[in-house]
């Protein structure tokens, strides 16, 4: 278990269940300013639950790709980890203020927004903004053979 994961945050076109519609170039200048260590990580939007880090924020064509590791020496990572792998988890959520928006169809289309966390949810928003890939358990070696493989590859 290492804690990282991918996903999308944000689909750009796709309205949410609040029916916010995302621009491509919504996040650019907010990123541009925080960066990944400046926007939080956070369980269900609490502010007084922080789970990990964000190692990389990024607009592609579809969306905002988000790239995180869970800190795994907090109790409720290593929960939300172990959902994550089974698939019993994997939403993604977005906490932000907007800078500029524009009416559209009964909802609004986001042009800039100023990005403050991320969340991992059970029931996002945006139905489609979930974790791709979490990192696989990884199988247990006992130490003594873990010692006898790093002993092996340095002969």
């Amino acid at each position: 278990m290492d804690g990282h994961f991918t996903g999308y945050a944000s689909l750009f076109g796709v309205p949410d269940l609040g029916r916010d519609t995302v621009a491509p170039g919504a996040f650019a200048a907010s990123l541009a300013r925080r960066g990944a260590g400046g926007v939080r990580m956070l369980w269900q939007h609490d502010p007084a639950e922080p789970i990990g880090s964000w190692l990389s924020l990024k607009e592609d064509g579809r969306g905002l790709r988000v790239a995180g590791r869970l800190n795994l020496a907090v109790q409720r990572a290593r929960e939300i980890d172990a959902l994550m792998r089974e698939g019993a988890l994997g939403g993604l959520s977005i906490g932000f203020r907007v800078v500029r928006a524009a009416p559209e169809r009964g909802g609004r289309r986001l042009l800039a927004v100023d990005l403050w966390e991320v969340s991992l949810v059970t029931f996002p928003l945006q139905p489609d903004a979930r974790v791709i890939r979490a990192a696989a358990p990884r199988p247990f070696v006992p130490p003594r053979l873990r010692l006898a493989a790093a002993l092996a590859a340095r002969a």
